[in-house]
């Protein structure tokens, strides 16, 4: 059942306002795709999901995946009766030239939980590594030989809020490496699969009443032709030099943005973030 936005839920027990609020079984359902309030009637105990904004793409040939936005959920969170602050993280910018990283994706928060942005994935001639985040952005071969991906888990959250992004590889022949996921690491830099590099697995919940995946890295950009997938739970796919430009991260979903696939092809853009938020109402 679907009720108007901001308007007042009343099946008992604590009664809120704020996001669109639906009903699923025994829960009342807040969800946020854009920033607002969610404010409670009483003290109560609520779950939440918090996701953040997905990283930007890097851009050039290889240009490496982004990670995804960080991902933290949990139950039994203590609400006061006033109004607490909701805030939708943005998706993170590609890069448009390849000195420089991809964006970082917005923090996205629900009371005193943050979630943290995913980091920008390496464009081709970034002499670093992938940005930190939420989980973190690939890195290219120009991180230097045996260069770790853009660390993930930024908060430094127990349980984490995410992954670390792929590694570069040591050759110059190389496709850009994938971004961290909220559910695995990214996928390493290579100089022999055909195919690209995709980008690391999301996680699931089922806060809003179905399982749903959200935060998937992006996938990396290739020289050539065979697009490498974004990670499941809306990462972006990456560009290729053939033609193919790489995909942004999907709306609400937390998913890092792939990487360009050859000279002057942008990096894409992270996905927004999304905030869940239920009770029982029985």
């Amino acid at each position: 059942m679907m009720i108007a936005p901001q308007f007042l839920s009343k099946r008992g027990g604590m009664t809120a306002t704020g996001g669109t609020i639906t009903t699923s079984g025994a829960y009342t359902i807040h969800t946020f795709t854009t920033s607002g309030t969610f404010t409670p009637s009483e003290a109560s105990a609520v779950e939440y999901l918090v996701v953040a904004g997905g990283g930007g793409g890097g851009e050039g040939w290889y240009g490496c995946g982004a990670g995804a936005g960080g991902f933290r959920t949990a139950s039994g969170f203590a609400v006061a009766a006033t109004g607490l602050t909701v805030t939708v993280g943005a998706g993170g910018a590609g890069a448009v030239t390849n000195t420089v990283n991809g964006g970082s994706g917005g923090t996205s928060t629900f009371s005193t939980i943050n979630s943290s942005g995913g980091g920008g994935g390496a464009s081709r001639d970034k002499e670093g590594i992938g940005g930190t985040g939420g989980s973190g952005g690939g890195t290219n071969f120009k991180g230097g030989p045996g260069s770790e991906g853009g660390a993930g888990n930024a908060g430094g959250y127990s349980p984490s809020e995410g992954n670390n992004g792929g590694r570069g590889y040591t050759s110059a022949v190389v496709y850009g490496a994938g971004g961290g996921g909220a559910g695995a690491v990214g996928n390493n830099g290579t100089n022999s699969d055909p195919y690209g590099v995709a980008g690391a697995a999301g996680a699931s919940s089922s806060i809003s009443g179905a399982s749903v995946t959200y935060a998937g890295g992006g996938g990396g950009g290739r020289d050539g032709t065979g697009a490498s997938s974004g990670g499941s739970g809306g990462g972006g796919a990456g560009g290729t030099s053939a033609g193919a430009g790489a995909s942004a991260g999907n709306t609400n979903s937390g998913g890092g943005a792939g990487g360009g696939g050859g000279a002057g092809h942008d990096g894409a853009a992270g996905g927004s973030g999304i905030v869940i938020i239920r009770y029982l109402t029985t």
